[in-house]
């Protein structure tokens, strides 16, 4: 999402613009129409080749590029920037700001108050009656000490330019890039009969997706997991993508645009220098449709593994219904 810097010398405030679509506004509700209209004129029914499999799928990537930027809406970025300002909120200041009167102050004060009381009380009853964790509350308790700012330093010198920078995350995250894999070890696994895979069900979509976050950051694609929820409510929309998966696993080819990335480098907490790229952490995202692929092709594989025992009985991290009690109590038994 191309962002607008305008940055001045001396007592100017620095302003930050980015295009953005507001979740539950009318330009989301135009933006996830749009998308469905679109999705649904696309011809998935004859993938019967890898160039037609990134043909479709690149189509699709237009079709979302196109109809966000058409939607989406400019908005500023300041230190008064809040997640509970409203509309009637911004109402209330411009009136004060035309009459300037001390009712128009009272009265915008008295909207301020009842609309963060509102938002706080609903994000509350949100977090009670869902997944989530209650440590997510802290966040509003207990302000991030936010770490000092130094120069990374590598190889023994500053990175002073963006390309020095980059150099100096690149080959300290990304170090395993050309490491040589000896994929003869696979040999030595023993053989197992072949099993026929069956076409992706609506089904198996709608139970992955149900498990992802509305709060989880999208990839370059600014598509949410909560667009994704939307959109598959039209089943016409949702017969598509199962062609799509149908069609990369028939093919073994996984298209480009599932491995396209933004790679997000944030700092660890509690260090006592940041002047080494490691008191820092890469964190990648991926466009959401291609991990939605991915989720339903492990759910079906770990269901696979586990009812023919290709997986030992003393195997209990990454698998489903198996938890750190499990491994206490197997613990117990052999002590």
């Amino acid at each position: 999402m191309p962002l607008t810097i305008d940055i001045s010398i001396g007592d100017e405030i620095v302003q930050l613009t980015k295009l953005s679509v507001i979740p539950g506004s009318n330009q989301e509700k135009n933006f996830i129409k749009d998308v469905i209209s679109n999705l649904q004129v696309l011809d998935t029914s004859n993938i019967d080749s890898i160039e037609n499999l990134n043909l479709v799928v690149n189509r699709l990537g237009s079709i979302i590029e196109q109809m966000w930027f058409k939607n989406a809406k400019r908005t500023k970025i300041s230190k008064h920037s809040k997640q509970w300002w409203s509309q009637s909120c911004s109402s209330a200041i411009n009136k004060y700001r035309v009459f300037r009167s001390r009712e128009n102050w009272k009265a915008f004060k008295s909207t301020v108050k009842e609309t963060k009381c509102l938002f706080f009380d609903n994000k509350i009853l949100e977090i009670a009656n869902s997944r989530r964790s209650p440590w997510e509350l802290m966040n509003w308790v207990k302000k991030r000490r936010l770490p000092a700012t130094e120069a990374i330093k590598f190889n023994g010198s500053p990175c002073l330019s963006l390309d020095s920078l980059w150099n100096a995350l690149h080959n300290s995250f990304n170090n395993a890039l050309h490491c040589q894999v000896d994929v003869n070890i696979l040999n030595e696994i023993e053989r197992k009969p072949c099993q026929s895979w069956s076409p992706f069900s609506s089904q198996e979509f709608k139970t992955a997706i149900l498990k992802c976050t509305d709060f989880s950051a999208p990839g370059p694609d600014k598509m949410s997991w909560r667009h994704w929820k939307l959109i598959f409510t039209n089943d016409d929309c949702l017969s598509k993508i199962i062609n799509i998966a149908d069609a990369c696993i028939n093919l073994g080819h996984w298209p480009k645009y599932f491995k396209i990335s933004t790679t997000v480098v944030i700092p660890k907490p509690n260090k006592q220098s940041y002047d080494n790229p490691k008191a820092f952490r890469p964190i990648v995202l991926l466009n959401t449709l291609g991990k939605l692929i991915e989720k339903v092709i492990a759910e079906r594989l770990q269901f696979t593994v586990v009812a023919n025992d290709f997986i030992h009985p003393c195997q209990l991290g990454g698998l489903k219904f198996k938890s750190t009690a499990d491994a206490g109590i197997a613990l117990t038994h052999i002590v």
